[in-house]
């Protein structure tokens, strides 16, 4: 199976949580922390540093923390995700000059609405940002794992069953 490392950025600001809406190719649209594939020979700090400058134009000045890590299967498109989610600290302003144009809109969103804006987004992306909220977002807590298997090969059908 091929496999994909993406890092994932918990950026706090103004009292919420900076989100991209990333436009995937069957058009939809949906909201995720902001971050992505880490280029082969790229260190996870290395490559989300260059992806949250790319997605949201923030510099990022410290990784303060690994919050979770995600490990998706997808055995029918022959692929396995592993995901570190890490709480960064970041400064500057919003400018998007995403290369894969990908990403349309970055914004700051309030803590109680994080998840409602989550809806269309993948459960490995809903499931471990809820989890990161419900901690009351306290700095020593453990890293938390999740795993998942994707069933399917078309993500209108696709179904997602939770491992871990």
């Amino acid at each position: 199976m091929r496999p994909w490392q993406v890092g994932g950025a918990l950026i706090r600001r103004d009292g919420g949580l900076v989100l991209v809406a990333n436009r995937r190719r069957d058009r939809s649209v949906d909201w995720t922390p902001p971050g992505g594939v880490i280029d082969p020979g790229e260190s996870v700090r290395d490559g989300l540093v260059r992806e949250v400058r790319e997605e949201t134009g923030l510099v990022v000045h410290d990784l303060t923390r690994c919050a979770y890590k995600v490990e998706v299967r997808a055995p029918g498109l022959d692929w396995i995700l592993t995901v570190e989610a890490w709480e960064v600290e970041a400064s500057g302003d919003v400018c998007i000059a995403d290369p894969d144009g990908i990403v349309e809109h970055c914004r700051c969103v309030p803590l109680g609405e994080v998840l409602g804006l989550l809806t269309a987004s993948p459960q490995w992306i809903q499931v471990p940002v809820g989890h990161w909220l419900g901690q009351d977002l306290a700095l020593d807590a453990a890293t938390a794992e999740f795993g998942f298997v994707l069933h399917g090969t078309d993500r209108r059908d696709a179904r997602v069953e939770r491992m871990w």
